[in-house]
């Protein structure tokens, strides 16, 4: 529980912080910004799903959740400032307006993301492949709501 704990606060003095540094960075800055932040966790999403359907290295798959966890907790949401529902970062943005009109869906869907990133750290940390399995699949239930929702397809 102290972890967690630890996790929150963190993620609160982040957000407090990236909204300062928000304030210094413009439109494009931020979408490029999330843009990488989300193909990182994408990458190691990936590194995760290839050990569930290969030979499991627990090593690997820590290192990745650990990796997920640190981005979902760094304060993502000050990446969709004003001006960032349209523009090109290092590709034009694929969020759709209404992300930026429905806050408490979205609130609802980001503190779902971070619940299920966290847990994944923990269960990566406990080196069980079949309750990683499990647990991977519930973040990726997160990842997909919002992409459902609120991302326009490639």
């Amino acid at each position: 529980m102290k972890t967690l704990q630890k996790s929150v606060l963190a993620g609160i003095a982040l957000t407090v912080l990236a909204g300062a540094v928000l304030a210094q960075m413009k439109p494009e800055e931020q979408i490029k910004n999330r843009q990488a932040s989300y193909r990182f966790m994408a990458w190691n999403m990936g590194k995760i799903k290839a050990n569930i359907d290969g030979q499991y290295n627990a090593t690997q798959v820590t290192a990745a959740a650990n990796a997920i966890a640190a981005v979902a907790n760094s304060g993502l949401g000050a990446l969709f400032g004003p001006g960032t529902d349209k523009g090109t970062g290092f590709h034009e943005t694929h969020v759709k307006p209404a992300f930026f009109k429905e806050g408490d869906k979205v609130k609802e869907l980001a503190i779902a993301f971070n619940k299920e990133a966290n847990e994944l750290q923990t269960v990566a940390a406990m080196g069980d492949a079949a309750a990683v399995k499990e647990q991977f699949g519930k973040l990726g239930k997160t990842c997909k709501a919002c992409h459902d929702k609120y991302r326009e397809e490639d």
